[in-house]
C-alpha cells in the first residue's frame, strides 16, 4: 500500500479523470496526466510505469482506498475508465486509512508545539483534526519533541513574539538568580531563542545602549508594554549571530579561538555523532580517543558542557581553557 505524498497526488489525478465525462481517459492517458502534475511538482521526476497506475485504481477500488466503482468500457482494442457515477469523488468520502494515519502523525507532532507562540492556533485546530479520528483508530503518540512546558515564564512566549513582532518598547520586572528583589528593565525586543530548554530574549537596552541584551524568560516577572518609540535592530544579524557561540552568552569582547578536546571512550562515539558545534572537526587517535577540534568564541555554555563530560574530557588547546576547567574539578571535589 503506497503511502507516500507522490501516492497521494497520483490518487487525486486519477479521480479528477475518472469524474470527467467530457474525455475518455485511457492508460496512456492516465499515465500522462500523472506525470505532468508531477513534473510540475518535481522536474527531476522519474516518470511513473503503467504497473504503478494499474496498482493505484486497484488501491482505489479495496477497502483499505475508497471503494471506488468503475466502468472500465472498450473502445476498439483499448480500455477507458469512468465512474459508474459521474458525481462521486474521493474528495467526498470518510477518511481511508493512509489519510487516518497521516491525520494521527500530523496531530501527534503538532500537538508537541502547544505553548509555543507562533503555533497558538493549534489549541483550536488538533480538536478539529482529533474529530476526524475515531476513538477504535487512535493509537499512543510515539513521537515526542524536547519541550518543557512547565518552564517557568512560559506564558510570555505568546507576549514577547507578539512584541518583536510589532515592534513594541516593553517595561520588564526582572529578577536574575543573584538578586533578592526583581528590578525593572526597559527594552526593544528583537529576538527569541531556545537554549537547553530555556528561552532567552534578546533585545535593545536603551540605558546600556547595549542591542544585544540577554533576559532568560524564567526569571521575568512581569511585562508591561510602553508608548516609547521602537528602536529598529541595525547592528545585528540574528541569523548569523550565534553561529560562533554554543548557547546564546557571547562575550562583550570575545574573539574566535582554535579549541581541542580529547573524548574517551563510548563519549568519543558519541560526540562524533553529535557534534557540539558547526565548526567541528574530529579525527581518532590511538587508545580509541577522539580529538574534536572547534573555532569558537569560549564562554560559560562551552565551559559547562565540558564539564558535563568530567572523567571522558580532556581539554588540551587554549591552556586558559583548561585551567578553567580543571580549576571548576578541584573546587567540584571539595564538596564530596
Amino acid at each position: 500500500m503506497a503511502t507516500n505524498k507522490n501516492a497521494l497526488i497520483r490518487y487525486k489525478v486519477l479521480d479528477n479523470c475518472f469524474r470527467n465525462p467530457g474525455k475518455k481517459y485511457f492508460i496512456d492517458d492516465l499515465i500522462a496526466e500523472c506525470e505532468s502534475i508531477l513534473l510540475e511538482r518535481d522536474p527531476k521526476s522519474n516518470g511513473i510505469s503503467r504497473r504503478q497506475i494499474f496498482d493505484d485504481i486497484s488501491f482505489m477500488e479495496s477497502e483499505e482506498g475508497w471503494s471506488i466503482e468503475l466502468n472500465k468500457l472498450r473502445d476498439g482494442k483499448k480500455v477507458y475508465y469512468t465512474y459508474v457515477d459521474s458525481s462521486f469523488s474521493i474528495n467526498n468520502m470518510p477518511l481511508n486509512e493512509i489519510e487516518i494515519n497521516q491525520l494521527k502523525s500530523a496531530v501527534d507532532i503538532l500537538t508537541q508545539f502547544k505553548g509555543m507562540p507562533q503555533f497558538e492556533w493549534i489549541h483550536e485546530l488538533v480538536p478539529k483534526l482529533q474529530q476526524g479520528i475515531s476513538p477504535e483508530q487512535t493509537s499512543p503518540t510515539i513521537i515526542e519533541f524536547d519541550n518543557n512546558h512547565y518552564l517557568k515564564g512560559i506564558e510570555y512566549l505568546g507576549t514577547l513574539h507578539n512584541a518583536i513582532f510589532y515592534k513594541k518598547v516593553l517595561s520588564i520586572s526582572y529578577q536574575p538568580f543573584e538578586n533578592e528583589l526583581p528590578f525593572d528593565i526597559i527594552i526593544h525586543p528583537y529576538f527569541l531563542k531556545q537554549y537547553n530548554n530555556r528561552w532567552f530574549l534578546f533585545g535593545y537596552n536603551p540605558e546600556r545602549q547595549i542591542y544585544n541584551w540577554n533576559l532568560a524568560i524564567d526569571r521575568i516577572s512581569s511585562i508591561v508594554e510602553t508608548k516609547s518609540k521602537y528602536h529598529e535592530n541595525t547592528k545585528i544579524n540574528w541569523s548569523e549571530y550565534f553561529d560562533d557561540i554554543i548557547g546564546v552568552t557571547k562575550p562583550v569582547e570575545g574573539l574566535l579561538e582554535n579549541v581541542i578536546l580529547h573524548f574517551t571512550g563510548k563519549t568519543g562515539k558519541y560526540m562524533e555523532t553529535k557534534p557540539i558545534h558547526g565548526s567541528q572537526k574530529s579525527s581518532w587517535l590511538e587508545n580509541q580517543t577522539l580529538e574534536v577540534r572547534l573555532e569558537v568564541i569560549i564562554n560559560y555554555e562551552l565551559e559547562r558542557l565540558i564539564l558535563s563530560y568530567a572523567d571522558s574530557v580532556v581539554v588540551i588547546q587554549p591552556e586558559s581553557l583548561a585551567q578553567t576547567v580543571k580549576e571548576r574539578l578541584k573546587a567540584a571535589v571539595t564538596l564530596y
